[in-house]
């Protein structure tokens, strides 16, 4: 008991004296950011009131501090990337501001269910931000069930939300704006031709095979065959604590998923690009590097990829929409669904489908293919 009231005492950030008068005084932190004095005839009797009140913080922690503990924890323990703790830190920040400072045992089903539904109405959430939301929550309240602080079912309770899809904000994205039409692919795909430097070379071998470029900016050489590429890791992105440098970049030795472990074949008309890789940075480890030798990371691409865009007049676009871009080839191309997944790294074909899968041809060619169906044609009509 002596070590733990210790413990509890070196919490307390307030100095405990005694006064004039010979009574003892110290402080208690407010939920609100101020401070209660407290006043006793004794030293150990304001020792009492600072570890009464640290052992009901401890045994009724505050929201923001049950989400702190269980983002750690994982991260600690390696069940998630640092890229995905700074992503649930961001959710935090955004929505629980205010909710974050209630204690856990002071709150029902009821005032989480409020809560969530509120959030979505008062920042017009979308469907996925809302997901994300509500991730962090039941993160939250595991992580509560688990120390024995709540005892209601967590499952229930997200079944029980009144929320419809009707409720999500739509976000409307045209066909033009999330991949290049044939009309710019060709003129993407020449340009590079014609200037063909490392980041350009890479760039064209996104257009050729739908890479995801922190798959592209991880290449070694070991990963060159004859006529094919293997894909073994990508980068991955997270805030740097020191503040130094905003980002680190980390190679991540793994794809984003199990599905992105795979050997993605190169038409033969590139692979002559397989000879140019070979070339780049002969003697170092990684492919894509700086003047310097420093391995080139994802935004050096998509600041080329913006200035080509900016010099053939073309709206820009990020690389994620060159791989878009390519899905949507494949699929028009009508390829065989088993292919198309090992090419573009799928779990399954519906992720193309409901994802990538955009029109490219231009009104003209649009015009040109209505045009041709016999049904649609005045000269059977005799006119």
């Amino acid at each position: 008991m002596t070590k733990k009231r210790k413990e509890y005492l070196n919490q307390h950030h307030y100095k405990i004296y005694e006064g004039k008068d010979k009574f003892w005084y110290t402080y208690l932190p407010l939920e609100n950011g101020g401070r209660q004095k407290i006043r006793r005839r004794t030293e150990e009797l304001v020792q009492d009131c600072v570890i009464n009140f640290w052992k009901e913080q401890e045994e009724n922690p505050t929201i923001s501090e049950l989400f702190y503990e269980w983002n750690y924890t994982r991260l600690e323990r390696k069940k998630i990337a640092r890229s995905t703790y700074d992503r649930y830190n961001q959710v935090f920040e955004r929505h629980f501001k205010q909710f974050g400072r209630r204690r856990i045992r002071n709150i029902s089903p009821e005032d989480v269910e409020e809560f969530l539904e509120l959030e979505l109405s008062r920042l017009n959430l979308t469907a996925k931000a809302f997901t994300n939301l509500k991730g962090v929550m039941i993160g939250i309240l595991r992580r509560a069930k688990r120390r024995k602080l709540i005892n209601f079912n967590i499952s229930n309770l997200m079944d029980d939300l009144e929320i419809t899809d009707r409720d999500f904000k739509k976000v409307i994205k045209e066909d033009c704006e999330e991949v290049f039409s044939e009309e710019e692919t060709y003129l993407i795909i020449k340009y590079c031709l014609d200037n063909l430097d490392s980041r350009n070379a890479g760039i064209l071998l996104m257009f050729i095979t739908g890479l995801r470029v922190g798959e592209l900016v991880t290449l070694k050489h070991e990963d060159i065959m004859e006529d094919c590429i293997r894909i073994r890791r990508t980068e991955t992105r997270y805030s740097n604590e020191d503040k130094k440098n905003k980002h680190i970049y980390d190679v991540k030795e793994f794809p984003k998923t199990k599905a992105g472990v795979r050997d993605v074949a190169i038409p033969r008309d590139y692979q002559f690009l397989l000879r140019k890789l070979n070339l780049l940075n002969p003697f170092g480890e990684f492919i894509f590097v700086n003047k310097k030798g420093i391995r080139l990371h994802t935004e050096a691409f998509r600041r080329r990829l913006y200035q080509i865009c900016d010099e053939l007049k073309i709206p820009r676009r990020s690389p994620h929409k060159i791989r878009k871009t390519v899905g949507t080839i494949f699929m028009d191309e009508k390829l065989d669904n088993n292919m198309i997944q090992k090419q573009m790294g799928w779990s399954n074909i519906t992720v193309g489908e409901n994802h990538y899968h955009r029109n490219r041809k231009s009104m003209d060619k649009k015009v040109e293919i209505v045009s041709s169906i016999p049904e649609f044609q005045l000269v059977n009509f005799g006119r």
